[in-house]
């Protein structure tokens, strides 16, 4: 793999936090898939409108959404 290039992240959508993920094999995802029943994981969506991403961007940045907006058409 290739390091990342650096630039000035405040650009980027004006976001405050970078988060990566590991690479992993395909095993890798098998084996996770597989304990992922086995431990209580619980994902929190909020639905918005694709034209509410204005709002969805307001609300995040506030601290207003628990789990992640979900833009729908």
């Amino acid at each position: 793999m290739s390091d990342i290039p650096q630039f000035p992240y405040d650009i980027l959508w004006e976001e405050r936090v970078i988060r990566s993920v590991a690479n992993l094999t395909r095993d890798d995802a098998r084996a996770f898939l597989a304990l992922a029943p086995k431990v209580p994981v619980k994902t929190t969506v909020v639905p918005m409108k694709l034209a509410e991403a204005n709002t969805a961007l307001d609300d995040l940045r506030a601290g207003r959404l628990t789990g992640a907006a979900v833009l729908i058409p």
